[in-house]
């Protein structure tokens, strides 16, 4: 089914993954995670713990980085049997902080869209995680201009985005969100009738995964590119009379 995308007036963007690249730092910090903690347990076992760990610690800590290196450090103790040394931790919280300086990789074609669709609409962003980190990354990405809201949440769910939308004065039927993730940045805003454009990263977080069920018969387009959105949003000029 064709989607009418003319009455969008505000287009919000996730950021990790969907601006620059981010889940990828996760892997390789879990794999580095597993070696850290190879003479206690597998690498598969230290992954599946480290994973329980997050999802346990997610009321707790939130979303992001530092969350993540808590949970390391919890499961290091916990599976070393309390046993694991100084050494070994502070490697861990090395891991952590390298992940917090990475360069901010934008991803293809990113500016470009933002460029083209900031003569037409009011473009925001809308993003889960630690404040100061995004903030950071925002800041390290030399778009913060491009953007007339930048909103960090505690969790992506319909009754974050409305509250969003309702502060902001937007009608859902004129928003449309673009994002990595059919959990976070999709589902929950075709739940209140707003628009929203799927562009997938090759890497996925496990806890952001939907079953196929919960996408069957979603109003949502997806797209192999940012890029892709351009046909679809870019108004045509009004003639001169």
């Amino acid at each position: 089914m064709e989607i009418d995308y003319s009455n969008i007036k505000v287009i919000g963007f996730d950021a990790d993954d969907t601006l620059w690249v981010n889940e990828t730092y996760f892997r390789d910090a879990e794999l580095e995670f597993a070696k850290l903690l190879a003479p206690y347990e597998t690498a598969n076992k230290i992954d599946q713990e480290l994973f329980k760990r997050q999802i346990e610690n997610l009321p707790l800590y939130g979303y992001g980085i530092k969350g993540f290196i808590l949970s390391m450090v919890e499961i290091a103790i916990e599976l070393s049997n309390n046993t694991i040394s100084n050494t070994t931790i502070e490697a861990i919280l090395n891991v952590g902080k390298d992940m917090l300086n990475k360069p901010v990789e934008l991803l293809e074609g990113v500016e470009k869209v933002l460029t083209t669709l900031a003569d037409d609409y009011r473009l925001i962003v809308v993003t889960k995680g630690d404040l100061l980190d995004q903030e950071r990354k925002l800041e390290k990405s030399g778009l913060m201009d491009y953007f007339h809201h930048i909103e960090v949440v505690s969790d992506k769910k319909e009754a974050n985005y409305s509250k969003l939308l309702n502060h902001l004065d937007i009608k859902p039927s004129e928003f449309l969100m673009i994002g990595n993730s059919l959990k976070s940045d999709i589902l929950p805003l075709v739940n209140i009738k707003a628009h929203a454009i799927h562009v997938p990263f090759h890497t996925t977080w496990i806890h952001e995964q939907v079953k196929t069920s919960e996408k069957e018969y979603k109003n949502y387009k997806t797209l192999s590119s940012v890029m892709e959105v351009l046909p679809l949003l870019k108004k045509t000029p009004k003639s001169k009379v």
